[in-house]
């Protein structure tokens, strides 16, 4: 993707290094929507076996993971962005920033075009654990937004998680994390977001996750429209779509169950399929219309 030179969006905050910097609050009704990073269902015990793991192989390292938790989380040293770090931090800051303006530039258009104002978004770079409108929230729930504050949740780390552990590198396959989130906010303007929670308080648990389905691959949609627009300005480079879709297939639910725990449970998908996630990004990619991300209609 060719972002740099480009404008950068100042709706940045950059909480990296502060341990749980935020806004407290409980979920409440409005939670979070997040991209899943491959809990599995009824993941209490696998999740113990990973921390065990996790300490010893810190153990291992020489590093003492009760001195770390002591000084509130995030890297050794208290959390805090080290010298040698900041230059590829600065880097980041500035794909992030280049990202989200690209976002609001193409969103502004649409709702102009519709005869309506985009209200654009706050991004907040976190590290370790922040606190938002929604609840705390660690790394280990992957990026997220929040409609209480109408805020998307970024711990970059998880960009480097995408690609070692997913197998999902590329920048377009970032930028597609990135627009997804907004993609929600564009959600939460048009009242899908809240209509589906105020829905789902009367809902079980299998028709929720369904729903939720619908919700996400919407968001994939939304991300495609606006990958359509930024193809338009050729901004993308060879490859480019190929990361994105790939990105897609890699947290598909099925996909990521399989790898987790080695086998599927699909009701509990609440995200949608590899194939699924794959086939609503490309259909925005292709069109750049909201009217073809109608996924509350019909089959998805």
């Amino acid at each position: 993707m060719r972002w740099r030179g480009r404008r950068q969006s100042d709706n940045i905050e950059d909480a990296r290094g502060r341990g749980g910097a935020g806004i407290p609050g409980g979920f409440g009704r409005s939670g979070p929507v997040r991209i899943p990073v491959g809990r599995s269902a009824g993941g209490g015990l696998s999740t113990i076996i990973i921390l065990v793991v996790l300490f010893f192989a810190l153990r291992a390292c020489g590093i003492d993971p009760m001195e770390i938790l002591s000084e509130g989380g995030g890297v050794p040293g208290g959390g805090q962005v080290t010298e040698q770090d900041a230059p590829a931090s600065d880097e980041m800051r500035q794909f992030v920033a280049t990202v989200l303006a690209e976002t609001e530039d193409v969103w502004n258009g649409i709702f102009q075009a519709e005869g309506s104002t985009y209200e654009e978004p706050k991004l907040v770079m976190f590290s370790g654990q922040i606190a938002s409108a929604c609840g705390y929230a660690s790394s280990a729930s992957g990026p997220f937004y929040c409609p209480g504050d109408r805020k998307v949740y970024l711990d970059t780390a998880f960009f480097d998680q995408l690609d070692r552990q997913f197998g999902a590198a590329g920048d377009f396959a970032q930028a597609y994390v990135i627009a997804h989130e907004v993609g929600h906010h564009v959600q939460n303007l048009i009242g899908v977001l809240p209509k589906f929670n105020q829905m789902r308080q009367e809902m079980s648990e299998a028709e929720a996750n369904r729903m939720s389905m619908r919700v996400e691959l919407q968001a994939d949609c939304f991300a495609g429209v606006w990958g359509h627009y930024t193809a338009q300005k050729g901004l993308l480079e060879q490859g480019d779509i190929e990361e994105a879709l790939n990105a897609a297939r890699q947290i598909g639910d099925d996909t990521l169950q399989k790898r987790m725990q080695g086998y599927v449970v699909p009701e509990s998908f609440n995200h949608g399929t590899s194939k699924q996630r794959q086939a609503w990004l490309a259909r925005g990619l292709k069109s750049g219309k909201l009217s073809d991300c109608d996924t509350f209609s019909g089959d998805i």
